[in-house]
C-alpha cells in the first residue's frame, strides 16, 4: 500500500529517455489492470518523437507536461473488445492508474492527462494519431524521469467517509 501513497503527478521531466523496457513494463502494468467481464479492452500508443510530443501539448490547456515528457502513452478503448460498452471508462480508469503505479515503483513521473469524454480533444487526437473509429482515445500519459521532487500530499478525509448509509 506504500507505493499508493509515494506516487504523484509529475510535469516536468528531465531531458533524458526512459528506455524501452521500462516502458514495457508500464504496458504490462496497464494490461494487468482489471475490467468488466475480463474484457481487456485497451490498447496503447507509444509516442516518443519530439514533433508529436508538442502536437499532442498543444491539443488544450493542461496539455504542456507532453511536450517534454520522455514519452506518452496514449491509452485508448477498443469497443470492438468490449463486452459492456458503458464500462469502458472504468476498465481504462483502472489501467491508467497501474500505468500510473508502476511509473511510480520505476522512479518515474507521470501525469494523467484527461481527453475522454471531451469531445474537442478526443477528436484531435484520434485525427492526429490516425486512431481507427473502433477506438475511443482516453487518456494521455506523460511519464519521464522526474525534474524535481516534490512532496507528496496525504488526502484522506474522514469527512467523506459514511458507515451503513449516507
Amino acid at each position: 500500500m506504500s507505493l499508493i501513497f509515494e506516487r504523484k503527478s509529475v510535469r516536468k521531466y528531465k531531458n533524458e529517455k526512459v528506455p524501452d523496457d521500462v516502458i514495457e513494463n508500464l504496458l504490462k502494468a496497464g494490461m494487468q489492470a482489471p475490467s468488466s467481464c475480463n474484457a481487456q479492452p485497451w490498447e496503447f500508443i507509444v509516442v516518443s518523437k519530439p514533433e508529436d510530443k508538442k502536437a499532442i501539448s498543444e491539443m488544450h490547456r493542461f496539455a504542456k507536461p507532453a511536450e517534454n515528457a520522455s514519452h506518452l502513452i496514449v491509452t485508448l478503448g477498443n469497443l470492438n473488445e468490449a463486452k459492456v460498452i458503458g464500462m469502458i471508462e472504468q476498465d481504462l480508469g483502472a489501467c491508467n492508474e497501474n500505468i500510473l503505479l508502476q511509473a511510480t515503483h520505476e522512479g518515474l513521473g507521470a501525469v494523467w492527462l484527461g481527453f475522454h469524454p471531451i469531445e474537442d480533444r478526443t477528436l484531435k487526437l484520434k485525427e492526429y494519431l490516425e486512431i481507427p473509429d473502433h477506438c475511443i482515445p482516453f487518456s494521455v500519459i506523460c511519464v519521464g524521469w522526474p525534474a524535481q521532487n516534490g512532496e507528496v500530499k496525504l488526502r484522506y478525509d474522514e469527512s467523506k467517509v459514511h458507515f451503513d448509509r449516507y
